[in-house]
């Protein structure tokens, strides 16, 4: 009933009540239309018997027809208009209610509401504004009031598909600012694995120049150490090299191979003499020597 057109709208003051003949706490009966007493059987002093409608209360609705008449002396000087069960008056107030006293458990008896009619019922009564019980000619206009437009059912259209877009376009938004933090994520982390492979290949080349340097290093200037001055062993190669040259050279010019003490040659030059025998390495010397010259 809460999704049909309104055709009448108001405010009123309301009571809660409870009749199914049991006749606890002021029980008159069963109620008027004929229908037992339950949740969501509202009660009018003039409104036809079979109307259906919703009220709202702090922005809540609760759906009802009209069952039952009354109340009937607090509805006089349209004081009280609607009585609500007290099973939906208990929830309205939030509350509990007392299925052994029909009692609602603490709360005020009586609540402000805004009624909204969506169809006439066919039973006794009187259509419009309502009036105290079995008073028609009193009439209380100031119970109804125009209806307002987010009730009604273009502008309820309206502004159920403008909630509906404004929904989607936050979920699109939302979806896409996570779409595009995930994209800045990825981003950074392919720069940082870039990164993280540049700085490997430029650490191989590094490493290879270091060592062809230090290559070129030892072989150039293994004699320095490292402030530039001759090393110990840089020294004991200088000191070597003399002595092998010497060597050599006493080598080349020593005398003849095979020449024996006292033997004159045909030239009287006796161990000066040369020796037709070529023994070891300074044989060797001889032959080069020999290509000399």
């Amino acid at each position: 009933m809460s999704n049909d057109t309104p055709i009448q709208y108001g405010e009123v003051t309301a009571t809660y009540f409870w009749d199914d003949g049991s006749g606890i706490n002021g029980d008159t009966g069963m109620p008027a239309g004929g229908e037992p007493m339950q949740k969501g059987l509202f009660s009018s002093p003039s409104w036809p018997l079979g109307t259906e409608g919703y009220i709202v209360h702090e922005g809540e609705q609760y759906d009802f027809f009209i069952g039952d008449r009354g109340p009937g002396v607090p509805s006089h000087d349209c004081d009280v208009l609607l009585d609500i069960d007290g099973k939906t008056f208990a929830d309205m107030m939030g509350e509990s209610w007392n299925d052994e006293t029909y009692v609602v458990s603490g709360g005020n008896g009586h609540a402000e509401v805004e009624y909204f009619i969506t169809e006439w019922g066919d039973g006794n009564g009187t259509e419009g504004a309502p009036h105290p019980f079995q008073q028609p000619g009193n009439k209380c206009e100031n119970a109804v009031g125009e209806i307002p437009e987010e009730h009604l059912p273009e502008v309820k259209k309206e502004k159920e598909e403008k909630e509906k877009a404004e929904k989607e376009q936050a979920e699109k938004e939302q979806a896409e600012k996570e779409q595009a933090e995930k994209d800045a994520q990825k981003e950074e982390a392919e720069q940082q694995a870039a990164a993280s492979s540049g700085s490997d290949d430029d650490g191989g080349e590094q490493a290879g120049v270091t060592a062809e340097t230090a290559t070129n290093e030892l072989s150039g200037f293994e004699l320095m150490n490292a402030e530039g001055m001759p090393s110990a062993a840089g020294l004991l190669t200088l000191a070597l090299i003399p002595a092998i040259l010497i060597a050599l050279f006493f080598a080349w010019n020593r005398r003849p191979s095979g020449a024996h003490a006292g033997a004159f040659d045909e030239n009287g030059k006796g161990l000066m003499a040369q020796s037709t025998g070529r023994h070891g390495i300074a044989s060797l010397f001889d032959r080069l020597r020999d290509k000399g010259e």
